[in-house]
């Protein structure tokens, strides 16, 4: 029997890349263990005794340790971490996986399977496998109790993880729901917040989304990796669902008919009535497509005013089956010509509306 006070030794040695390991953090998996006799057999034994002369004997002090700790407890799952922290230290990831599995099938009643659990996810992370990660995160959350794990909660651990590692929507509702719930003072709401829209988006849960995207825009500001315009995206669409929809048209050709005859009249007021009361812009060609509303103010009868302004007779011939551009020219302003700019509405939570056209801004100048 080896004395006790060699296991501080050998925590100082396998210790250091077990913490490294829990913060390595990464779905169905392939198993390595399954065909070795349970560690309770002492033959077991020699395949876990790996490495060096060094390593051997460290590993077989560390199992002698291990037989000597028959029932679950702190000092059980002591020796579990140095074992496995000493496969983790020569990246022996297989014998830490079959290590660890053995002890949850021969003691499925342990408190700390969460933690073996965790160790398992993150060692096939750390083998590029984030499919069998991503399996054992999920069962952590789903199926065990949290534990603490250097001060952090070993759920929030595998969520945070399982939101990168996962692509399917309805799974990563889920996960998004849990984080938001449980672990709000740890994470950035508003990217959560704007994640589960996009999340609610995929799965055609429109109610959903708009609900979420509603909960992000308090959140100004937040960046979202991957989406520079978040905000800008997230508040249109929501302006869009709280307005009237008022200004639409059933076809593009049915709305520059109505643009045309306003512009040929010189009917400053009815040709305003056709702007999208909301998300409407104006900006020059190349500017950023941030700046909204911005035409809202203009009174446009003083562009009009002593001016018979004209229109190209067919469509700008970059036009397509969602975006159309009329070149217009003869506006009282230093360019005087505009290209009026008209979509195809893409909003399937409203199907009387989702297909139909809105003149949706302006561009100034010539197109490059």
């Amino acid at each position: 029997m080896i004395h006790r006070e060699k296991t501080k030794k050998l925590t100082a040695r396998g210790g250091v890349f077990l913490i490294r390991l829990m913060f390595f953090l990464a779905a169905p998996f392939p198993l390595l263990s399954g065909c070795l006799p349970p560690l309770s057999m002492r033959g077991a034994e020699s395949y876990y005794i790996t490495g060096t002369r060094e390593q051997r004997e460290m590993f077989a002090a560390l199992f002698d340790l291990l037989r000597a700790e028959e029932a679950a407890g702190p000092e059980r799952f002591s020796v579990i971490l140095e074992i496995a922290g000493e496969y983790g230290r020569i990246k022996d990831y297989g014998r830490l996986i079959n290590f660890l599995d053995a002890q949850i099938k021969e003691n499925p009643g342990d408190p700390y399977t969460a933690w073996y659990l965790l160790m398992i996810a993150s060692a096939y992370d750390a083998e590029d496998a984030p499919g069998a990660a991503a399996v054992y995160f999920d069962l952590i959350v789903k199926n065990y109790p949290d534990l603490q794990v250097r001060g952090e909660p070993v759920h929030f651990i595998a969520l945070k993880r399982l939101i990168t590692l996962v692509d399917n929507p309805a799974r990563l509702v889920w996960y998004y729901e849990e984080l938001l719930s449980r672990f709000s003072d740890k994470i950035d709401s508003g990217e959560i917040y704007f994640l589960l829209g996009r999340a609610y988006e995929r799965i055609g849960d429109w109610n959903a989304a708009i609900a979420a995207y509603s909960r992000f825009l308090p959140w100004y500001g937040t960046v979202i990796q991957g989406f520079p315009d978040a905000y800008t995206y997230a508040k249109q669409l929501v302006d869009f669902n709280n307005s009237p929809k008022d200004w639409t048209f059933e076809s593009l050709a049915a709305l520059v008919s109505a643009i045309k005859d306003a512009l040929q009249t010189g009917n400053d007021r009815r040709l305003w009535s056709y702007r999208a009361k909301v998300n409407f812009f104006d900006r020059s060609w190349g500017q950023e497509e941030d700046r909204i509303d911005g035409f809202a103010g203009f009174n446009l009868s003083s562009f009009m005013r002593g001016n018979q302004i004209r229109y190209a007779d067919e469509l700008d011939e970059s036009s397509n089956a969602n975006e159309a551009w009329l070149r217009t020219w003869g506006w009282s302003l230093s360019i005087t010509t505009w290209y009026l700019y008209f979509r195809k509405i893409n909003f399937p939570l409203n199907p009387e509306i989702h297909g139909r056209w809105e003149w949706a801004g302006v561009y100034y100048g010539e197109k490059w």
